[in-house]
């Protein structure tokens, strides 16, 4: 597929990865409707693309709430045409042991924590993608693409069962997916990141942030234009589905 010819979504858009996803798809000359709770963000986005050759369509939208998912995907076809593009980007972090003794007692993640990275992380990209293959159906839109961020730490990390949890779910819906939906012309994939530099390193100390380069064989962070690298492969190369390209400068979690 031809980037000018990608009419996309593009959840979690008004920051960080999300936000340099629809950036470059609007830069290149794609149709862009661009998801997130934080309106400010995508107005910051609204403004820096106004230049660019694309059209950029951004709403608000909470992923965890079927109607919002519904709708923005209503709305995106109303606004952009026959939609062929998903990128689940949508994700929070809420990071915490499981359970640790401390004098006398146990900390334990509360189940709040628990199911608020679930609901984003997971069921997010549940209902968005159940909305966007329904609306390419009636659209009899083909080829499509779907790309899922999963994270490198799907695979397990010290201090995120929840987030892990989720982002191992994703990629095994991302499997599935692609087995069940290929028949269809729609092509299902994800991308595993590693550390990113995104706006959500500023809730990092120095100390920890030293730490995690020096696990990475590259002895660096990520920047989120080589993880959109990843996504311009996917939505052009049409053999690939099914699979996750990992983008970690080599790091184990």
């Amino acid at each position: 597929m031809d980037l000018p010819d990608v009419k996309a979504i593009v959840t979690g858009a008004a920051r960080g990865l999300g936000r340099e996803f629809a950036r470059q798809l609007v830069a290149a000359g794609a149709s862009v409707a661009a998801g997130d709770i934080n309106e400010g963000g995508l107005a910051e986005l609204t403004e820096e693309v106004r230049s660019c050759s694309g059209r950029l369509h951004a709403a608000k939208l909470d992923v965890t709430q079927e109607n919002s998912a519904a709708g923005f995907v209503h709305a995106a076809v109303d606004a952009l045409g026959k939609l062929n593009v998903l990128v689940n980007n949508a994700g929070i972090l809420r990071d915490g042991v499981l359970a640790k003794p401390e004098n006398g007692w146990t900390r334990k993640m509360p189940t709040s924590q628990w199911r608020q990275v679930l609901d984003v992380n997971l069921t997010g990209p549940f209902l968005m993608t159940r909305e966007f293959v329904s609306a390419v159906y009636q659209a009899e839109t083909s080829p499509a693409v779907i790309v899922n961020i999963s994270s490198v730490t799907r695979t397990g990390n010290r201090g995120q069962s929840n987030y892990s949890a989720s982002k191992a779910g994703l990629d095994a819906l991302t499997r599935t997916w692609a087995l069940e939906l290929a028949e269809y012309g729609i092509r299902v994939a994800s991308i595993a990141p590693g550390v990113i530099e995104t706006p959500i390193l500023l809730n990092i100390t120095d100390e920890a942030l030293e730490e995690l380069k020096a696990s990475i064989p590259l002895a660096r962070f990520g920047t989120p234009y080589e993880v959109w690298l990843a996504l311009k492969f996917i939505i052009e190369c049409d053999f690939f589905t099914g699979r996750a390209i990992e983008v970690d400068g080599g790091s184990i979690v």
